[in-house]
C-alpha cells in the first residue's frame, strides 16, 4: 500500500506540475490571470489529498467538500493533460512541417491566451458532459435462455443486477436512493449486486440513510452480494456488516438454493489472496452446499478474471462487474485489451457471462467512456 501511495503521488504531482507549467506559459503576457490561475489551481490540486487527511482525522463537511471538489479536479486533470500532449505533440510537428497559420505566431502572448481558453474549455466541457452522462442511469435488458429445468416450478426470473455502486461520501444516498428506486420499478423476483457496493466510510448519519436505501429495495427471494476489491480496501468486516445491516446477503466462497429453484454462488475477490487468504475452487463451493447439480447454477463474481474456471465447473451464467468498462476515455480503449470481456454478454460453451460497466463511478464522478446501467436479466429456464 505504501508503494502504491508512493507512485500514485508521485504520478499526481507530475501530472499537475506539467499542467501549472503550460497554464503559466501561456498566460505570460498577462500577469492578474496567471496567478488566479496558479491560485485556484494550486487549491484544487491540494483539496483532494487534504480532504482525505481531514475524513481521516475527523470527518465533517469541510472534508466532505473538499473530496467531492477533489474529485471532479481529478477528471479535469485527466482531460488537460491529454489535451496539453495532443498541443505539445502539435507544436512538434509543427516545428519540422509549417503548418500552422502565419499569423498564429505573430504574437506569443494573445495566442498563449487563446490556447488556454481552448484546452480550458474543452476540458470543463467534457468533465461537465461526463457528470451529466454519470448521473443518468441507463436501464439495460438481456434475455438469457438457460437449458436445465429450475426447481419449484419455476419457469422464468427476473434479475435486477447493479454492480459497482461505489458508496461513499462522492456516492452518497441520494444516488443510491435513485438506483433503489429504478431496480424496484422492474419488479425484480432477485437483486444482484456483484460488489463494490461499499467504497469508503461516511458520516454516522450519512451511513444509517445508506442502510435505509438498501432496506427499501423489494425482491422475493432476496437480495445477494459478493465483496469486490473496495469492500477490502474499506475494512472487509465492516462493510460487510454495513451491508447486512441493509438486508444483503454477502456470499464468500459459499451457495445457496434460491426458492428451491436454482443454486446461487458467490465467490471472494482476488483481493483476498493479497490478506493470505484462500479463494476457493467453484466445485468446493458447490459441493459444499450439496446441491442437486441438475439444477440451473448462477454464480456473482466481482472481477471477470479466468473465466474458463466457471466454465469448466458447469456454471450457467456468471454475473461480474469490476471493470467499469474504462469508466473514462480514452481509459475504455485500453480497458477493452486487458479483460477478454470488459463489458456486455460472452458465451463460452455452455456458460453464459455478463460483465456489468456499473451503475456508479470510482474517483471522479465522472464517465465519459461508459455508460452507467442497471441490467435487468430475463432468465427462461427449460
Amino acid at each position: 500500500m505504501l508503494v502504491f501511495l508512493f507512485v500514485a503521488l508521485g504520478i499526481y504531482g507530475l501530472t499537475n506540475f506539467y499542467i501549472l507549467r503550460r497554464g503559466w506559459q501561456a498566460l505570460a503576457g498577462y500577469p492578474s490571470p496567471r496567478t488566479a490561475f496558479l491560485a485556484v489551481f494550486g487549491l484544487l490540486i491540494l483539496a483532494y489529498p487534504l480532504g482525505r487527511v481531514m475524513n481521516g482525522a475527523s470527518r465533517g463537511v469541510v472534508s466532505d467538500v473538499l473530496i467531492r471538489s477533489g474529485s471532479f479536479y481529478m477528471a479535469l486533470m485527466f482531460h488537460l493533460f491529454l489535451l496539453l500532449v495532443v498541443v505539445d505533440l502539435l507544436r512538434l510537428a509543427n516545428a519540422f512541417m509549417k503548418f500552422f497559420p502565419k499569423g498564429f505566431a505573430a504574437d506569443p502572448h494573445k495566442t498563449g491566451l487563446i490556447v488556454f481558453i481552448a484546452v480550458m474549455g474543452i476540458g470543463l466541457g467534457v468533465v461537465a458532459g461526463g457528470y451529466v452522462n454519470a448521473l443518468h442511469l441507463r436501464l439495460r435488458t438481456i434475455e438469457i435462455a438457460i437449458d436445465k429445468p429450475a426447481g419449484a416450478g419455476l419457469r422464468n426470473l427476473n434479475i435486477a443486477m447493479a454492480s459497482d455502486i461505489h458508496l461513499g461520501t462522492v456516492m452518497g444516498s441520494r444516488r443510491l436512493e435513485r438506483i433503489v428506486g429504478r431496480m424496484n420499478a422492474l419488479e425484480p423476483d432477485i437483486v444482484l449486486l456483484p460488489g463494490d457496493i461499499v467504497d469508503e466510510s461516511v458520516s454516522r448519519a450519512e451511513e444509517e440513510k445508506m442502510i435505509s436505501c438498501l432496506r427499501g429495495i423489494k425482491a422475493p427471494l432476496g437480495i445477494f452480494s459478493v465483496p469486490g476489491n473496495h469492500e477490502y480496501y474499506g475494512g472487509l468486516e465492516k462493510n460487510l456488516e454495513y451491508l447486512r445491516r441493509g438486508g444483503v446477503r454477502v456470499l464468500q466462497d459459499e451457495a445457496v438454493l434460491v426458492g428451491g429453484a436454482f443454486v446461487l454462488a458467490g465467490r471472494k475477490d482476488p483481493t483476498v489472496l493479497r490478506y493470505q487468504e484462500r479463494r476457493m475452487p467453484i466445485p468446493e463451493i458447490l459441493e459444499k452446499l450439496g446441491a442437486d447439480p441438475k439444477l440451473p447454477i448462477i454464480q456473482l463474481d466481482h472481477q471477470p478474471v479466468r473465466l474458463i474456471e466457471a466454465e469448466e465447473a458447469g456454471i450457467d451464467l456468471q454475473l461480474s462487474g469490476h471493470t467499469h468498462a474504462g469508466q473514462l476515455f480514452p481509459l475504455n480503449l485500453l480497458n477493452k485489451r486487458i479483460w477478454e470481456k470488459h463489458w456486455g454478454y460472452l458465451r463460452k460453451g455452455k456458460t453464459q457471462f455478463y460483465i456489468s460497466c456499473g451503475v456508479g463511478t470510482w474517483g471522479p464522478p465522472v464517465r465519459t467512456g461508459s455508460i452507467p446501467e442497471i441490467v435487468r436479466i430475463k432468465i427462461s429456464f427449460h
